[in-house]
């Protein structure tokens, strides 16, 4: 297998709490403290996305709510496009790439107006084809699409529509289980195989978004073929809300961030039979006939 250099994604997402001060915090931890490549956070259209009923129910974890209903507690963590184009502008001052998961067409317009590089899709919308099916023709960036929840079929029928509209060369795939946080036993590293040896040369990229506890397994991810890696990121996994408690704190993506990109150095054959390392200790050491 020919390895390619990971690029890791720090999933913000709504961990900022609804604060953009806190956001940007998150991008300056992210880069300076944990050098990622990219940063994630989310978009959704809530009116557009929720039903009526959706919506003005409770929360299912009220601890976690920020709102007396569902609605009010999404519409209190989201932020304006404007918003959003500040904090891109925040991430470029820090070399890192902005990006960020669209829930809905809108969303899906209003973040492609800000030319990221890359926009996600979670496994929650990987159905909506509509939105699939603009973002091909409207945006010219990378369209990465998770497939956690998703059957064998709905994941082909992904795949496509992308190459029905020319655009499988900007598509990633990523190996995920939908879940917060994931048993180890539900990761399920092996689907990254199966979905390389399935899509590897019809898409750009085999991605894995974990969920998980710890960072060994994103290890076992890229020797496995994934090529980008995302966790959700958190400053305190204490807070409150809903994806901290699967998240890494700076000091657990700082670690990953690093051994991803010296796994990925060592994940080489010797040059010649004998390193010039050992030849040193070839000398002194090797056993010799008396």
């Amino acid at each position: 297998m020919k390895y390619k250099e990971p690029r890791v994604i720090a999933e913000i997402g709504c961990n900022h709490m609804g604060d953009i001060e806190i956001a940007k915090e998150f991008i300056k931890m992210a880069s300076i403290f944990c050098q990622v490549d990219v940063v994630k956070f989310q978009k959704r259209n809530n009116k557009e996305l929720l039903t009526k009923e959706q919506y003005n129910e409770p929360h299912p974890n009220p601890w976690n709510s920020y709102g007396k209903t569902y609605g009010e507690h999404r519409e209190f963590l989201e932020f304006t496009s404007i918003q959003h184009q500040e904090l891109k502008e925040y991430c470029e001052q820090f070399g890192l790439v902005y990006s960020s998961s669209v829930w809905d067409l809108t969303s899906a317009k209003e973040i492609a107006a800000l030319k990221p590089e890359l926009i996600k899709i979670p496994s929650a919308c990987n159905n909506n084809y509509k939105m699939l099916e603009w973002l091909c023709n409207n945006y010219e960036g990378e369209i990465h699409v998770s497939l956690g929840m998703t059957s064998h079929d709905e994941e082909e029928k992904i795949v496509r529509t992308f190459e029905k509209n020319g655009r499988a060369k900007d598509l990633v795939l990523y190996a995920c289980t939908s879940g917060y946080p994931v048993p180890v036993e539900d990761v399920c590293l092996l689907e990254i195989s199966r979905l390389v040896q399935t899509y590897g040369q019809r898409v750009k990229e085999i991605g894995f978004s974990g969920h998980h506890n710890g960072i060994a397994l994103d290890i076992a991810a890229l020797t496995l073929g994934a090529t980008t890696i995302e966790r959700h990121f958190t400053l305190n996994r204490t807070w409150k809300g809903t994806d901290h408690a699967a998240s890494l704190e700076p000091d657990g993506l700082r670690r990953l961030a690093r051994d991803l990109k010296n796994t990925y150095k060592a994940l080489t054959y010797k040059k010649e039979e004998v390193l010039n390392i050992e030849k040193i200790q070839r000398e002194k050491l090797k056993y010799r006939e008396r």
